[in-house]
């Protein structure tokens, strides 16, 4: 009997062995992840400030792409159509032999406010699935809306939404600002553009080769047109970002001489 009961001990101790790494083995599975299955099923729950972020991201993203294609404003006025699209004058003189004159010599503010304008039906609209969302969950809902910016900086665009949002359930938490980061270099391309402008406006024209030889990662293409307009591309080869815009200096009439400076 004895070595019966000390047999059944035995292998209750190894059964209890094995089942306690197989409890171990499944925590340590389920904390590895257990975030990923969230994800995947829809469970997790973003703060709000991550909520925004996702919201709003892709939607600046757009808006600089859009800008950029088309010399920094989503809908210019004064422009070429190249491409089949239209690419605003950024320095332009409609005579010939004339340099041109800077058209946004803000240029960086007037994309700022053009980012601005194009995504504010987007920034209500998250702000309003935010509020409807944490109300569905059963918290107490206050939001303060404040005015929204655009900054670029180097690499970066910032959003910064000075709205105030306070959920109140078992306790209040609170919020502010809001803001979203999207890495993007229009901000380097822009500081480029206005150099190029520079040389528009001073000379009639823009030596670009010494951009590249600076810059070894951006391509700047020169694109001349018979009217003795010049479209410029500065791309990153890295990312792809472009900037593109127009300008008409210095021109010469049809038939006499050439506008196409060889760079």
């Amino acid at each position: 009997m004895s070595k019966r009961l000390i047999k059944n001990n035995s292998g209750q101790v190894t059964i209890f062995i094995i089942v306690a790494v197989i409890i171990i083995a499944l925590g340590i599975l389920i904390y590895m992840f257990y975030p990923k299955i969230q994800s995947t099923l829809g469970l997790e729950q973003k703060n709000p400030s991550a909520f925004i972020q996702t919201c709003l991201e892709d939607e600046i993203e757009n808006s600089v792409k859009e800008v950029s294609l088309r010399g920094g404003s989503i809908n210019p006025e004064h422009y070429i159509i190249y491409d089949n699209g239209k690419i605003e004058y950024l320095c332009y003189s409609e005579g010939y032999y004339e340099k041109c004159i800077m058209q946004q010599p803000m240029l960086k503010n007037h994309i700022e406010s053009e980012i601005k304008n194009e995504i504010l039906p987007k920034v209500k609209d998250c702000f309003d699935n935010l509020e409807e969302s944490y109300e569905g969950k059963g918290y107490n809902v206050n939001l303060k809306r404040g005015e929204t910016g655009i900054e670029l900086l180097p690499k970066r665009i910032v959003a910064t939404f000075n709205y105030s949002l306070t959920l109140t359930k078992d306790g209040s938490e609170k919020y502010e600002p809001f803001r979203v980061v999207v890495n993007n270099n229009i901000y380097e391309l822009v500081s480029i553009t206005n150099s190029i402008l520079n040389w528009e406006a001073h000379y009639g024209d823009a030596e670009t080769t010494i951009y590249m030889n600076y810059y070894h990662d951006l391509k700047v293409e020169k694109k001349k047109q018979s009217d003795g307009t010049t479209i410029y591309i500065l791309t990153d080869r890295n990312n792809g970002n472009k900037f593109q815009f127009a300008s008409r200096s210095v021109a010469w009439p049809p038939g006499y001489g050439t506008s196409e400076v060889l760079i």
